[in-house]
């Protein structure tokens, strides 16, 4: 056998708890389990650090439960180990009570993701507000925005907002007490994430602001946005102000990439 093939079967046998037939040898057995053990150890340490959030929402017990839940479900396949944990929130979805006692941890799962992908998204240069202002009138009709690659937008089904804030900011290393948390109310809404200036931000979207955002990532013009702002404040005039007034914060936020 070849040392490329001995490779890997012993990853195989790792990784994936393959048959080791032809690898073992002596205390070998006991060896595997200890590479195992440790292989899931640091795929369970990955995934709090990528939802740090979600793991003190659940505590250590109970977060390292669903890892080790997961880690069986969807061994790692991608070659950094930062993208370990893709699918989790799909996963939560369709779990157990016992491994998500609350459908609102869902919703922290999606948020932690959201935020770590703003982070380590690739830059782009920003939209110049003087690039529209010399646009001609006639452009703007057609003029189509885009978004940085940073911009993430979340569908969420709870106000988990407030209780994610107090997690973020507690620091169990002090020793103090997990803060008293707010029970996240159902409230289906948009979560928007994005990186300016080097920092992560997020806020929560009204429907007008997530309808139009939701248009840009499509593709749709500017005159198309305006049709939707009027679909969605049923008030034709009303719409094209709304428009502008969304850009406006959008640049100020950094969220447009230049055209």
């Amino acid at each position: 056998m070849s040392v490329i093939a001995q490779q890997q079967l012993l990853a195989a046998a790792i990784r994936d708890g393959a048959d080791p037939a032809g690898l073992l040898a002596g205390d070998f057995a006991t060896g595997l389990q200890v590479y195992r053990h440790a292989y899931r150890a640091r795929l369970a340490e990955a995934l709090a650090d990528n939802y740090t959030v979600l793991a003190r929402a659940l505590g250590d017990e109970a977060f390292d439960a669903l890892a080790q839940a997961y880690i069986a479900a969807h061994p790692s396949r991608h070659p950094s180990i930062r993208w370990f944990g893709h699918e989790l929130a799909d996963f939560m979805a369709t779990a157990s009570d016992e491994l998500v006692p609350h459908a609102s941890l869902i919703d922290f799962a999606a948020m932690d993701w959201a935020l770590r992908g703003a982070f380590d998204a690739a830059d782009a240069p920003l939209l110049d507000p003087a690039t529209l202002a010399a646009l001609n009138p006639d452009d703007w009709a057609g003029l189509v925005l885009h978004l940085q690659p940073g911009v993430q937008r979340v569908a969420l089904a709870h106000a988990i907002e407030p209780a994610w804030r107090l997690l973020r900011e507690w620091v169990p290393a002090s020793g103090d007490e997990q803060p008293d948390l707010p029970e996240p109310a159902p409230h289906p809404h948009t979560l928007l994430a994005w990186r300016q200036a080097g920092e992560t931000r997020w806020r929560s979207l009204a429907p007008l602001e997530a309808a139009l955002l939701a248009a840009v990532a499509e593709g749709a013009p500017f005159a198309l946005l305006c049709e939707r702002a009027a679909t969605e404040l049923g008030d034709t005039e009303a719409a094209a102000p709304a428009v502008i007034g969304a850009l406006q914060r959008w640049l100020a936020d950094g969220l447009l990439r230049a055209l």
